[in-house]
């Protein structure tokens, strides 16, 4: 017996979302208004195979509330179900744990198409979002600056000035460790080879 989590603070979403899952033949659907009372319900009974989740919430809400549902139910799949249609909030979604992104103005077929996809194991985000996503991706690997934490761009631009390991670590208040990690991980994030490499792309990309 399929059984599914719709967790949103609208009555009207309950009913469009139950009848929707009804028809792909979920049996048990759970109805939570916000976080905190889907988290009861998950601690107090079985979990379910899908969650559908509108992350605008009362309450404890957002992304946040991803990892923690992940926790409860670790097998359950979830369904991001939002108002927010910008891609950049989809990828945040998947990048938080979910497996899926649709947005509320998608027609019901693209519900029915969600769930499909995540009951058989795969990922779902609508066409539009998909080729969006792709092209972001694409425009960071064009530049690689792109993909570099906040961290990574200083540690970058200290060794672009010259200074040793250990002088980044003193600048940066971190130990001498956490400023050789990260300047193994710029190594291949950004594919040279050695400090000297380093210090020639801080140098001619001008950090």
């Amino acid at each position: 017996m399929k059984s599914a989590l719709v967790i949103d603070d609208h009555p009207i979403t309950h009913l469009g979302a139950n009848r929707l899952l009804r028809e792909l033949g979920y049996e048990r659907i759970g109805q939570a208004m916000s976080g905190e009372e889907a988290l009861s319900q998950l601690s107090a009974g079985d979990a379910p195979d899908l969650i559908v989740l509108d992350i605008s919430l009362p309450g404890a809400g957002g992304l946040d509330l991803v990892e923690p549902l992940r926790a409860a139910a670790p097998g359950a799949r979830i369904l991001i179900f939002s108002m927010n249609d910008q891609t950049g909030f989809a990828a945040r979604a998947l990048q938080a744990g979910a497996q899926g992104f649709l947005s509320k103005n998608a027609p019901p077929a693209d519900f029915r198409d969600a769930v499909r996809m995540l009951e058989g194991g795969e990922f779902y985000l609508s066409p539009r979002h998909a080729m969006a996503l792709a092209t972001l991706r694409a425009g960071a690997a064009a530049d690689p600056l792109g993909a570099l934490s906040d961290r990574e761009r200083q540690v970058l631009a200290l060794i672009g000035r010259g200074f040793s390991l250990q002088a980044i670590a003193d600048e940066l208040d971190v130990s001498y460790k956490t400023a050789a990690n990260t300047s193994s991980v710029l190594k291949k994030k950004l594919g040279v080879d050695g400090i000297n490499g380093l210090m020639k792309f801080a140098l001619d990309s001008g950090v």
